[in-house]
């Protein structure tokens, strides 16, 4: 049984690291982010504006939060159920 409490926690800070790690990368160099879809989507995208506002940071901050929540839950909620 994988303790769901704990990996919940562990997977909201880890999220959070990697976001804030993120942010302040695209933050940084603003033209990474049509490198990284041209290099690892195979194609141009156009991402419009670089909006970085600390309002921005927050939202996106709760949306992967939730997002990851989300996903961690249901993985073990399967991993519980799933007898071998």
């Amino acid at each position: 049984m994988i303790n769901t409490k704990r990996l919940l926690k562990v997977s909201v800070v880890w999220i959070s690291v990697v976001y804030v790690v993120c942010f302040a990368v695209v933050a940084m160099f603003p033209g990474i982010r049509e490198s990284f879809m041209l290099y690892s989507f195979h194609t141009r995208v156009n991402m419009g504006t670089n909006v970085l506002t600390f309002g921005t940071f927050i939202y996106g901050l709760i949306f992967w939060n939730v997002i990851a929540i989300l996903a961690v839950g249901f993985f073990s909620k399967l991993y519980n159920a799933v007898k071998e």
